[in-house]
């Protein structure tokens, strides 16, 4: 339920793949996905997440990809050229 809630507020499934160098082998790229429910285009859940990788993570950010989507949007309609009915 809270997820809904945070939904109505604006909140975005935000998606971001992280590469980072690996901290053993520093010339070999790895990939990490974050997933959480966001507010664009601030992205302060992200920020924060980042921040804490900076700050306690050996491996050394090398590029952030970002991706966000409304889940919960007004309604679509598509008008039909024309309609069947079975009985």
């Amino acid at each position: 339920m809270a997820a809904l809630a945070l939904q109505l507020k604006d909140y975005r499934l935000t998606t971001a793949e992280i590469l980072y160098h690996m901290p053993d082998h520093p010339g070999v790229l790895q990939a990490y996905i974050w997933q959480e429910l966001d507010l664009a285009p601030r992205f302060p859940q992200l920020k924060h997440f980042l921040d804490f990788w900076s700050r306690c993570l050996d491996g050394k950010l090398h590029s952030v990809r970002v991706a966000s989507e409304a889940l919960i949007k007004p309604a679509e309609f598509k008008l039909v050229g024309a309609e069947f009915r079975l009985h």
